[in-house]
């Protein structure tokens, strides 16, 4: 069985340790945060054997097998790269870093151990399989258009002071983009895996809006909302637009386009989630078919596909759904948009 450590024990970190508790092949040995009542509370919540405060501790153990870093992106790296060195396994909370170059640092580290990222978590979804499966097999033919719009409006005016890294370039490298933009691009480019090569990228920024300040924690100054366009080499584009604490319509839409045909994606769990495939006809111009349907809504949690794909990857040595070197292309887009948006004007994806 395979002995795992849970560094940081926030929110996030009860979802990975309630998918460790399902297992049989992997258990979550030790749980640490520097805040040693939240790691007790913790390590006694889940029963987890042993708690502690110092991650250089279980970095050093060579009992623990591999480390899940539940914690936000400015402290991620450095724990990574001595994980790596120390032999052991990685899972990545999202966004994978804070820039491209912290992830190259972490696949320089990595060795052979497995490296994988959190920012998977649709793709462990059946309908993800299938239209994985049907664009490998060429039935979008050429890939010209994938697009990503995901608006969402603010519920009540929230009661206590939303999480500070959240909105924080200097602690999670960006904002919304790197929060949920990890997930759309991880998702939509993973469908294609990740064979693609970004050339340029054009980008604009907004923070949140005055009637919205009190969604975003005191000293924030990372976007809400951001717009963007990319090319790449392959001949196709990525037009992208993600928003919160907005004023504008909610919906949300991942299409991928093609010469041969199209496909309208839901990433998210739903009781009726499909993948609808729209292709040529020659006598009404087009047709529109469900390629696959079904209870998404009810399946196992996609925290859960992360953990279990991380162990299984692990007992299995192979590579896991998401890899450091995948979610490269993600952190060098992220870091090109922000360039972009910065200077006003369009950047080369380096």
């Amino acid at each position: 069985m395979l002995n795992l450590a849970v560094i940081g024990c926030g929110v996030i970190a009860q979802y990975h340790l309630r998918a460790l508790a399902k297992l049989k092949t992997a258990r979550a040995a030790a749980v640490c945060d520097l805040r040693g009542e939240m790691a007790q509370k913790t390590a006694a919540e889940f029963g987890v054997p042993r708690w502690t405060t110092s991650a250089d501790e279980l970095l050093a153990d060579p009992k623990i097998d591999g480390v899940i870093l539940a914690l936000p992106a400015f402290a991620r790296t450095e724990l990574a790269i001595k994980a790596f060195k120390q032999g052991k396994h990685v899972l990545n909370e999202k966004p994978v870093a804070m820039n491209a170059t912290e992830v190259r640092a972490m696949i320089a580290a990595q060795g052979d151990r497995v490296g994988a990222v959190c920012s998977s978590r649709y793709r462990s979804f059946e309908s993800a399989r299938v239209a994985t499966e049907f664009i490998r097999k060429g039935g979008l033919g050429k890939i010209r258009t994938i697009t990503c719009r995901g608006i969402s409006q603010p519920g009540p005016t929230p009661k206590n002071t939303p999480p500070v890294w959240r909105l924080r370039r200097d602690l999670n490298g960006g904002g919304i983009f790197v929060n949920w933009g990890c997930y759309d691009l991880d998702y939509l480019l993973g469908l294609v895996d990740f064979k693609l090569t970004p050339q340029f990228a054009l980008a604009r920024t907004w923070q949140v809006p005055p009637a919205f300040s009190a969604y975003a924690a005191p000293g924030s100054d990372a976007e809400t909302h951001l717009s963007g366009f990319v090319t790449f080499a392959e001949g196709c584009v990525l037009n992208y637009e993600r928003a919160e604490a907005t004023t504008l319509p909610p919906g949300s839409m991942w299409v991928i386009g093609g010469e041969k045909a199209s496909l309208n994606l839901q990433m998210l769990k739903a009781k009726s989630a499909n993948v609808v495939l729209i292709e040529p006809n020659p006598e009404t111009g087009t047709k529109t078919s469900v390629l696959w349907e079904g209870d998404e809504a009810s399946s196992t949690s996609e925290h859960d596909g992360v953990v279990f794909d991380f162990v299984d990857a692990i007992l299995q040595k192979r590579k896991p759904q998401t890899t450091l070197q995948e979610a490269l292309l993600f952190a060098r887009i992220a870091d090109a948009f922000y360039a972009s948006a910065d200077s006003g004007k369009p950047v080369a994806v380096a």
